[in-house]
C-alpha cells in the first residue's frame, strides 16, 4: 500500500502560479481602466518653445526642438489597433492609392493579432508606440510608464521584427495638450529616445501641411478617405519621410525577438485562460443551477410523499422484530459509552449490541465491557479495518435485522425504532437514517453542520424519490441480514465501505430507502487536519466505489435504474462541479480586481443569496434553527476551498493508481447533543442516565 502522492502538489503549486500570473497580465493589459480616461483640463501649459503649434517634438539635453511638414505634404497617423476589422480595410485603402502610413499601435493589440503586425511593416508602413494598453500616461507611476514602453517595444519585436524610435501619448491631440503631467511623461519618454508625434490642430489646412490624426474606425476609416480625395496635398508620406528623417524602425535583435515571442505566448496564454474560465465558470454555473432545483423540486416531493403516506416508505405493518446492533469501534474511548447508552435506552422492545474492538490500543473494549447489561457483548479482534470488524459482528449477529452505529455516534431514544420501520416493505434491504453534527459549537462544527443539513440530507431526500440512493451512512444505518450476506458481507475494496455496501445491494436488487425520522447525532472533525483526512477517504472511496460498480449503467431493471442516476450524478455534481469550483472563485477575484468590481461583488451576493435561502429551506426541512446561517458566507472562503481541494487530491491519487491507508479521526466524546445542549428542537429525557457520559468527559 503506497503513501498518497506528494509531487503532484508542487506540479499544482507550479500551475497555479503560471495560472495566475498570466491571468494578472492579461487582466492589466485587457482591462486596465486608468483613473483618468478621458482628458483632463491642463493644469500647467507646455513651455513656450514647445508651443508652436507644431506636431512633432524632440527633446535632449534641456532643448525642444519642433518640426512640421512642409507645405502641400500630409502624413496619415493612425491612432490605436492593429484592429481585426479595421486595420486590414484601412491597409486596403492605403494600397488603393499607393500611400504609405504610419501607426501608432498599442502593444497589446499587436501581441493578440501579430498577424496584422506583419502585414503593416511588410507593406513598408511606419509603427509608432501607443503604450501597451492605451493608459494615460501623465497619471501613472514612473514604473507603469517605463513598462507600458519596453512592453510595446518587446510586442513589436515579437510580431514585427522591430524597433521604434515614434511615440504618441495616448489621449493628447497637438503639442499643445501635453501639458501638466503630460509633458512630465513626455519628458520621461524623450529621456529615452523617443520622438514625440503630436497633430496639427484642424485649423490647419492641408495644403499647409499636416500630421493626421485617425482612429481605426468607420470614423477615422472616412476622414483618411476623404483627406486621400484632396486635391490641395502634393504628397501623402510617412511622418520620418515627410520630415526626412531616418526610417525609425530598426530590426530587433535575436535576443529581443525571442522576448517577444515570449511576451506573445504569455498574452496568448493569458486569453486562453480567461476563455477557458468564461466557459468553465458557465459550465459550473449551469450544474449548480441544476443541482439547486433538482435539490428543491425532489426535496418537495419527498415532503408531499410524507403528507401523504407519512413517514418512510409505505408500511404493510409495524417492525417489532428483534435487532441486533454493530458497533465497530477503534480507539473510540471518548465516545463509546455515550453511543452504548444511547443505544440501551432506545424504545424498541428487544435489542443485542454488539461492540466489536478492532484492536484498539486505548480502553475502548474495557469500557464497553464496564457496562453491566446483558443486551450488551463485546468481541475482540486483531486490528484488521472496520469492513473486517462488521464481517466479525455478523459472525455474532442473532437477529435478521440489522443496524450497523460508528462508535461516536449518539442515538436518539426513537430513532433505533423508526429506522427500521421502512423494512416492513419486502423490497427494502437497507434504511439510511438522518445523521446530524452533536459538536457544533465551534466554527469548524457549525460549517459541517450546514454542509450535512443542506448537502447530505437534501441529497437523501432527492435520492429517495428517485429511487438511487447511494450511501447508507456507517453512523446510522438498518439492513436485512440475509441481504447483507447475498452480497457477500462488507467489502474491503474501498475505503467507502457504506458506499460500496450500498451500491452493491442495489446491484442485488435491493431497494434502499431514506428515513428522516431516525435522527442520529455523530462527533465530526474538530480541526481542518482531520477534516482533509476524513473527507480525502470519503472522496476518494466513493471514487473508487463509483469505479467499481461503473458497469451497474449497462445494466437492465433497478441496478440499471440506479447506476445510472445515482453514478450520473455523482460523477456531475460531486466530482465534475467541485473540479470547476476554484474557477468560480479565480474568476470572482479576477473581476474585482480587472473587471467591474461592482458586478463581480453583486454576482457574488446572488449566488450567496440563493445559497441562504437554500440553507433556510433545508433548515426548516430538518427542523433546525435557522441561527447558524451567520456562518454560511464565512464558509464559502474556507471551507468550500478545503473541500474542492479534496476532490482534486483525490481524483489526481486515483487517476495515479494509488491506494490509501484507513484514517482515523481523534475522537473527544462530544457527540451527545444532550450533554452539549445542541439538540435544538427536543428536549432531554428524563429518564435517560448521562452520568457515564459526564464521568468519562471528566477524564
Amino acid at each position: 500500500m503506497r503513501r498518497p502522492p506528494r509531487g503532484h502538489w508542487a506540479l499544482l503549486l507550479l500551475v497555479l502560479t503560471v495560472v495566475i500570473t498570466a491571468l494578472a497580465f492579461e487582466g492589466w493589459t485587457t482591462h486596465e481602466v486608468d483613473s483618468a480616461r478621458s482628458k483632463r483640463p491642463c493644469s500647467t501649459p507646455i513651455p513656450r518653445e514647445a508651443d508652436d503649434g507644431s506636431p512633432v517634438l524632440r527633446l535632449s539635453d534641456g532643448r525642444i526642438e519642433t518640426a512640421r511638414m512642409p507645405a502641400g505634404t500630409a502624413a496619415l497617423t493612425f491612432d490605436g489597433g492593429p484592429d481585426p476589422e479595421w486595420t486590414p480595410r484601412v491597409l486596403g485603402l492605403l494600397r488603393k492609392h499607393h500611400v504609405k502610413a504610419t501607426f501608432f499601435v498599442h502593444g497589446s493589440r499587436a501581441a493578440r493579432h501579430p498577424e496584422l503586425m506583419k502585414r503593416i511593416h511588410d507593406e513598408g508602413h511606419e509603427v509608432g508606440s501607443y503604450t501597451y494598453t492605451g493608459g494615460d500616461l501623465g497619471a501613472a507611476s514612473p514604473l507603469r510608464a517605463r513598462m507600458e514602453l519596453s512592453l510595446t517595444q518587446t510586442a513589436l519585436a515579437g510580431t514585427a521584427g522591430v524597433n521604434t524610435r515614434l511615440l504618441r501619448l495616448p489621449h493628447t491631440t497637438a503639442a499643445d495638450t501635453l501639458c501638466g503631467a503630460e509633458w512630465a511623461a513626455a519628458e520621461r519618454a524623450a529621456s529615452q529616445g523617443y520622438l514625440l508625434v503630436a497633430s496639427d490642430r484642424k485649423s490647419r489646412k492641408p495644403w499647409q501641411g499636416v500630421v493626421r490624426q485617425y482612429s481605426q474606425t468607420d470614423l477615422g476609416y472616412r476622414e483618411a478617405e476623404a483627406l486621400l480625395r484632396d486635391r490641395s496635398v502634393h504628397r501623402f508620406t510617412t511622418v520620418s519621410a515627410g520630415l526626412g528623417r531616418p526610417f525609425p524602425n530598426t530590426r530587433a535583435s535575436l535576443t529581443q525577438r525571442l522576448e517577444g515571442k515570449g511576451l506573445l505566448w504569455a498574452q496568448d496564454l493569458g486569453h486562453m485562460f480567461t476563455t477557458v474560465m468564461a466557459w468553465a465558470l458557465g459550465v459550473a454555473g449551469a450544474l449548480s443551477v441544476v443541482r439547486l432545483l433538482m435539490l428543491v423540486v425532489f426535496a418537495r416531493a419527498h415532503v408531499r410523499r410524507l403528507h401523504r403516506f407519512g413517514p418512510g416508505t409505505p408500511r404493510l405493518r409495524p417492525v417489532t422484530e428483534p435487532v441486533t446492533v454493530l458497533v465497530p469501534a477503534y480507539n473510540e474511548e471518548a465516545g463509546i459509552a455515550s453511543t452504548v447508552h444511547s443505544l440501551l435506552a432506545s424504545t424498541h422492545p428487544q435489542l443485542q449490541i454488539v461492540v466489536i474492538d478492532d484492536g484498539s490500543t486505548d480502553s475502548t473494549a474495557a469500557i464497553a465491557e464496564s457496562i453491566d447489561d446483558p443486551r450488551v457483548r463485546v468481541v475482540r479482534q486483531p486490528n484488521g479495518g472496520k469492513p473486517r470488524a462488521l464481517n466479525t459482528g455478523l459472525v455474532h449477529t442473532r437477529h435478521d435485522i440489522v443496524v450497523m452505529v460508528d462508535a461516536d455516534t449518539v442515538f436518539e431514544p426513537e430513532a433505533l425504532t423508526r429506522l427500521v420501520q421502512p423494512l416492513a416493505h419486502p423490497a427494502v434491504g437497507a434504511v439510511s437514517g438522518n445523521t446530524k453534527v452533536g459538536n457544533r459549537r465551534r466554527l469548524l462544527g457549525r460549517w459541517q453542520h450546514l454542509e450535512y443539513v443542506i448537502g447530505f440530507n437534501l441529497d437523501r431526500r432527492m435520492f429517495e424519490v428517485l429511487e438511487c440512493m447511494p450511501t447508507v451512512p456507517g453512523a446510522i444505518g438498518a439492513f436485512r441480514r440475509d441481504a447483507l450476506m447475498g452480497i457477500g458481507g462488507v467489502s474491503d475494496d474501498t475505503l467507502a465501505e457504506d458506499t460500496d455496501l450500498t451500491m452493491s445491494l442495489w446491484r442485488a436488487g435491493w431497494r434502499v430507502v431514506y428515513e428522516q425520522s431516525a435522527v442520529a447525532w455523530t462527533e465530526v472533525p474538530g480541526s481542518l487536519g482531520q477534516l482533509w483526512r476524513q473527507r480525502y477517504r470519503w472522496c476518494y472511496g466513493t471514487l473508487q466505489s463509483m469505479w467499481k460498480h461503473r458497469r451497474s449503467v449497462f445494466e437492465m431493471g433497478p441496478s440499471g435504474r440506479f447506476g445510472r442516476r445515482a453514478l450520473s450524478y455523482l460523477c456531475l455534481f460531486q466530482v465534475l462541479l467541485p473540479l470547476f469550483a476554484p474557477v468560480v472563485d479565480v474568476f470572482a477575484l479576477y473581476g474585482v480586481l480587472f473587471r467591474d468590481p461592482t458586478q463581480a461583488i453583486l454576482v457574488w451576493l446572488g449566488c450567496l443569496a440563493v445559497q441562504m435561502i437554500t440553507a433556510a429551506y433545508a433548515l426548516r426541512l430538518d427542523r433546525e434553527k435557522l441561527r447558524a446561517m451567520w456562518t454560511l458566507p464565512l464558509q464559502l472562503f474556507v471551507y468550500r476551498q478545503l473541500l474542492y481541494l479534496v476532490v482534486i487530491q483525490s481524483v489526481i491519487t486515483a487517476l495515479l493508481g494509488t491506494r490509501l491507508k484507513w484514517h482515523s479521526m481523534d475522537r473527544a466524546g462530544t457527540a451527545d447533543p444532550y450533554l452539549l445542549d445542541e439538540s435544538p428542537n427536543r428536549d432531554p429525557s428524563p429518564d435517560r442516565d448521562l452520568s457515564p457520559n459526564r464521568d468519562l468527559l471528566s477524564k
